[in-house]
């Protein structure tokens, strides 16, 4: 458990059957099969639910994500509205924020799309699946994206590292390598670059995107912590303590077993509150909203 800290997730998918109904074709086979999710969930919760799991776990709020999940018409691709995401936020204002997903072949429509979420709905960043897309994060298709997000000074969440196998039909490739980011953020210098999912199996690529660029760090979710490699565990513990956020990907990962595994790993007490809290608070400008 997170103990006295009040700990921020910043990966969370909303799962109320809203939500799931704009999922065609995702059964159980990737998320209880694959990730061992609990079968429980996959007729979906209400957000009611999913804040007694959060009170239970030690977590205060989380970011909820509006994913484009690859191109609409492709097998298994969908694009969950982010009406879906802003009503929840409306509803529970102190617990949830949005990320607003983006799809790069939406083009200056999808950048536009992407402003008024973030201008009129109060999303407080972007969020993007690269491998859905087969283009890597430095493809020109991103570039409008990540320069709105600059001018909108909000982060550009994206997952790194391999990609997975939702289905036989839902088979995508690894465009994720961390280093994939260098350019990106060389190129963006001001562009806060959030790689999720820790960059497995490329760990150390990630670190080191993290260690040279100032404003390019790791979250840390959809991989259970006491699977963590030890050389992340070891970058979180010590000279990468500013740079980690705290993540489950729920429902992939449990909130509270999750925490638990976390609580295991025995970071020190400083690390803890920023990994848990302080680093998101400060990389999203949440203590000034």
């Amino acid at each position: 458990m997170s103990g006295s800290i009040k700990a921020i997730d910043a990966v969370v998918n909303i799962w109320t059957p809203e939500a799931l109904a704009h999922r065609p074709n995702w059964g159980p086979g990737f998320f209880v099969g694959k990730m061992k999710a609990d079968q429980g969930l996959m007729e979906g919760i209400s957000l009611e639910a999913t804040i007694d799991r959060m009170d239970a776990a030690g977590i205060e709020k989380a970011f909820l994500i509006a994913p484009k999940s690859g191109r609409v018409g492709l097998p298994g691709c969908y694009h969950l509205p982010y009406a879906v995401v802003a009503r929840a936020v409306e509803r529970y204002p102190d617990r949830f924020y949005g990320l607003a997903g983006v799809d790069p072949y939406e083009g200056m429509e999808g950048v536009r799309q992407l402003e008024r979420a973030v201008r009129d709905d109060g999303f407080i960043g972007a969020h993007c699946y690269p491998h859905w897309f087969d283009l890597a994060p430095d493809h020109a298709k991103y570039y409008p994206f990540y320069a709105k997000c600059v001018e909108l000074d909000v982060p550009y969440q994206l997952q790194v590292g391999q990609s997975m196998i939702y289905a036989p039909e839902h088979r995508t490739r690894s465009v994720g390598r961390p280093i994939t980011l260098d350019a990106v953020a060389c190129d963006f210098p001001e562009l806060r670059l959030i790689g999720i999912h820790v960059g497995i199996p490329w760990v150390e690529e990630m670190i080191a995107m993290a260690w040279k660029h100032p404003n390019v760090f790791i979250g840390a979710d959809a991989h259970s912590p006491k699977y963590w490699p030890q050389a992340f565990v070891n970058y979180l513990n010590s000279y990468g303590q500013d740079k980690v956020i705290f993540g489950t990907d729920f429902p992939v990962l449990d909130f509270a077993r999750t925490l638990r595994e976390i609580a295991a790993l025995d970071l020190k007490s400083v690390v803890r509150e920023k990994f848990l809290r302080g680093n998101v608070e400060r990389i999203y400008r949440l203590t000034k909203r």
